[in-house]
């Protein structure tokens, strides 16, 4: 079944973020994005970052790297829209990545595309399959499985995805960086068309993790409902002040050296 796509998607158009470099899109421009890679066939690497995944990158050049070179890199989260406007830059719309795979999954169950999903603890991929799939009639999850994040257990991976055969969409939740090496090792080998890391939402997918209601989404407050229903995360939360603190101290020096090189 074709269908029908408007490319409004810019790969070019990208504002850098404490060095990572993020896809200035709205959630439109990027699911024209992911419709696009399905058509066109080949393998493509999406990312989600947002003010954790900065901190880590701006520690480790390799997973840096690997944030650079994605085929899309969604703004999700707020933090990223302050750190871009201190910097005299906009980015459009705040992506939220939970939003943008269930909006693909909702063109997916129409066009008929195969989805796989690996990753989380054990049962939750095939519980966020069901649940999917049950959301929205006619997606097709073909396979799910835990896997595991480190090299040697790659090629049962691989294996799976092949066996399941043809997917379209894979989704890597095993939490950043890890996922997004895993997909950087694997991308070309499994040639899925859209394979995207997506850390905890097989956990929201599956009913396993409660999400954030509507109304702390868009008070963009998410991060504190997640601190308050799942407070084993605070050492994690710890990176969004210190990333707060490096924006801030960034663009300052960003405008001093300005008004002196006038």
């Amino acid at each position: 079944m074709a269908v029908e796509f408007t490319q409004t998607f810019d790969p070019g158009r990208r504002i850098d973020v404490l060095g990572v470099s993020i896809h200035d899109v709205n959630h439109r421009e990027a699911l024209d994005a992911l419709v696009g890679f399905i058509e066109s066939g080949g393998s493509h690497r999406v990312v989600t970052p947002n003010p954790e995944i900065v901190m880590v990158a701006r520690r480790d050049p390799g997973f840096r790297k690997i944030l650079n070179a994605s085929d899309l890199s969604i703004p999700d989260g707020i933090g990223l829209m302050f750190a871009a406007l201190m910097e005299g830059n906009r980015f459009r719309q705040h992506v939220r990545g939970t939003d943008l795979v269930l909006a693909l999954a909702e063109r997916s169950a129409s066009a008929g595309w195969r989805w796989f999903l690996l990753g989380a603890a054990d049962g939750v991929a095939a519980e966020a399959g069901a649940a999917l799939m049950e959301r929205f009639p006619g997606l097709q999850v073909v396979g799910a499985m835990a896997g595991a994040p480190d090299p040697i257990g790659d090629e049962a991976a691989r294996q799976a995805i092949r066996d399941a055969g043809p997917v379209h969409v894979l989704l890597v939740a095993y939490g950043a960086p890890q996922q997004e090496r895993w997909i950087a090792r694997n991308q070309d080998v499994t040639g899925v068309p859209v394979q995207i890391g997506v850390g905890g939402v097989l956990n929201f997918f599956s009913g396993r993790s409660p999400r954030a209601p509507m109304i702390f989404r868009r008070l963009e407050l998410e991060w504190a409902y997640r601190l308050v229903t799942e407070p084993w995360r605070w050492r994690r939360q710890l990176a969004l002040p210190a990333f707060a603190m490096i924006a801030f101290a960034h663009a300052i020096t960003r405008q001093r050296r300005q008004r002196s090189a006038r």
